[in-house]
């Protein structure tokens, strides 16, 4: 009888039967937590906040998403190539795995040709292009100086990455 008369009452009139149904349990709970906005409470699938603490020169992060979406020197060289050097790194933690040849010029010890390949997240592709055009033309000495902290810092990566 109860649904019968909710299903044929205006909508106003279920509003009030449905509140007068449920009574309100005042718990010390409850009362315990602060009122926040309701535009301000973060969904499940919303993203970290600390996210947002980023200077205002990475909220686009165009870097970032330039180098991931075209990134630069993707490829291998020969390995027949005496004058090449290949290095093979990997994460076992997030599963990336990096392979990055450089071509030494033996005349002035400068890197003439970088190619690489990269099988991971987001992240770990445009880094890999980032670096390739950051070392191109630097000396082998120059290039071993390079931290992952400045390539992070540059691409706007939080820590972590």
């Amino acid at each position: 009888m109860f649904r019968r008369a909710v299903a044929t009452a205006p909508a106003q009139a279920s509003k009030l039967l449905t509140s007068a149904a449920r009574p309100q349990i005042a718990s010390p709970l409850r009362r315990a937590t602060p009122a926040v906005a309701v535009n301000a409470r973060r969904s499940y699938h919303e993203k970290d906040k600390s996210l947002h603490s980023l200077p205002v020169a990475c909220a686009a992060s165009t870097p970032l998403l330039d180098h991931y979406n075209r990134p630069r020197n993707v490829g291998s060289m020969s390995k027949a190539d005496t004058d090449v050097g290949t290095g093979l790194v990997g994460a076992p933690a997030c599963g990336d795995v990096m392979k990055l040849q450089i071509r030494v010029d033996p005349n002035n010890n400068t890197i003439s040709d970088v190619k690489f390949k990269t099988f991971g997240c987001g992240s770990a592709i445009a880094s890999s292009s980032y670096l390739t055009e950051l070392v191109r033309g630097m000396t082998l000495e120059q290039a071993a100086r390079i931290k992952n902290t400045e390539i992070a810092k540059e691409l706007c990566l939080p820590p972590v990455k």
